[in-house]
């Protein structure tokens, strides 16, 4: 049997997608039939790992069910749904004679209903319904989900590109991307991750209009914990290891373990607005001094440049920035290497959920240079008795974060103290170059 597979190209309104047909020269009828069978029967397995107890038992039963958590909603059908990119409508069949509506806001983290409602949602429509006509059928499952949050790397990552990975991975690249809120911004950034995990062009459905059938669908992505992935959680068996080992595939990252850098090498964030290191040049003489070669970063235009910079990380033996976004980009490290995190005054707590202790589940050692008052430029605002620096819990319960963050994070900068903060870099290099310094 010779088998053939290409992609069918439809030009609708001006845009160009691909609807990843698959056709076969198989000598019987049945032999295609059988095919069929079995591809569906693997996509059900598949989507079946997106819930689990009462909820897989539903899909089982009805054909849909929906996981909810803390977090995350996701919803799953395990039969040919029909989806109209005009209204984000899908039409799910039923026996049902009473029509049901479930609406679902496409995005990993749902706590947050004043900003998940400023996404467009998806409306799942079930029972005894006459859709709309298809236009366009595919053979593989679509997932629904939204790039919302984009401008901010740490929820760009924690929000979109792991909860992404965690739900579709399992696929092997067999599912179709429906891109709710379509922005070429985030194709561009992350265009390499998409087409890691599947192997058709997203849909914009603002551009498309029009009705496509599927064999299944996913919509929301699952969501773990803070740049994190429990191999436990739905559904089941990716760890953070694996998501750094997709990255190495996606970006072509070229160091795997940080004993295969020759030179010690070091990247600083440097910042230019808030939580700036007043004294950046003289850590980057003493840091020079030790042996590192280090490289300064603080054009947004480099660092928003994911194919460039992930590859410009990963070609480092550690990573130094002050508490923020930035050191999201620790995923692109090779194992072994090091992040320094500058914890400023008042922000102990976010620097270790954040970004301390997910550097730990990534095979990156951590360290922590926590500053003390005298460093900070909140000093000479507030003086040396004020709560906001005896008592930084203070201000988070007496304001919440929003005024906390008002402080802390948008009026603070560091001077650094030299002397403590190379015993930490000494540290770092101890751990990267194995020398004695």
């Amino acid at each position: 049997m010779k088998k053939k597979k290409h992609t069918q190209k439809i030009i609708n309104n001006g845009i160009q997608y691909f609807s990843g047909s698959e056709t076969t020269n198989f000598s019987s009828s049945q032999q295609i039939n059988k095919k069929v069978e079995d591809q569906q029967k693997s996509f059900d397995h598949l989507l079946a790992r997106l819930v689990r107890g009462e909820d897989r038992r539903k899909l089982e039963a009805n054909g849909f069910a929906c996981d909810t958590a803390v977090h995350s909603v996701v919803c799953v059908a395990n039969q040919p749904v029909t989806i109209d990119t005009r209204t984000m409508k899908v039409y799910i069949p039923s026996n049902q004679t009473l029509q049901q509506e479930s609406v679902v806001y496409p995005h990993a983290r749902q706590e947050d209903m004043n900003f998940v409602k400023t996404l467009t949602p998806v409306h799942m429509i079930r029972g005894n319904i006459t859709p709309p006509a298809c236009e366009y059928t595919h053979n593989v499952p679509a997932v629904i989900f939204s790039s919302k949050g984009m401008g901010n790397v740490f929820h760009e990552f924690n929000e979109i590109i792991i909860p992404l990975f965690i739900t579709t991975r399992q696929f092997q690249s067999r599912v179709f991307f429906i891109l709710e809120d379509f922005k070429p911004s985030f194709m561009s950034k992350y265009g390499k991750a998409v087409s890691h995990l599947s192997a058709y062009e997203v849909m914009n459905p603002a551009a498309n209009t029009s009705v496509h059938c599927f064999p299944g669908f996913v919509v929301g992505l699952k969501y773990h914990d803070n740049l994190a992935l429990n191999s436990s959680d739905i559904p089941g068996g990716y760890s953070m290891r694996d998501f750094r080992h997709f990255l190495r595939e996606a970006y072509n990252l070229k160091f795997m373990h940080v004993s295969e850098i020759k030179r010690p090498r070091l990247i600083l964030l440097s910042r230019r607005n808030t939580r700036r290191f007043l004294n950046e040049d003289e850590m980057v003489a003493m840091m020079e001094e030790l042996g590192f070669q280090v490289i300064v970063v603080s054009r947004s235009k480099i660092i928003s440049d994911l194919n460039r910079f992930g590859n410009m990380i990963n070609s480092c033996s550690v990573l130094v920035g002050a508490h923020g976004a930035g050191l999201t980009n620790e995923v692109f490290l090779p194992a072994g290497a090091v992040m320094v995190q500058v914890e400023l005054l008042g922000l102990g707590w976010a620097a270790d959920t954040y970004y301390g202790d997910p550097a730990r589940a990534m095979d990156v050692h951590y360290l922590k240079y926590k500053i003390e008052p005298e460093e900070s430029s909140l000093l000479k605002l507030y003086g040396r008795n004020h709560s906001v620096i005896t008592d930084p819990g203070y201000l988070f319960a007496k304001g919440g974060y929003r005024a906390a963050r008002s402080v802390y994070l948008d009026m603070q900068n560091a001077r650094i103290n030299l002397s403590r903060f190379r015993e930490t870099m000494v540290e770092a290099l101890s751990l990267v170059a194995n020398l004695d310094v």
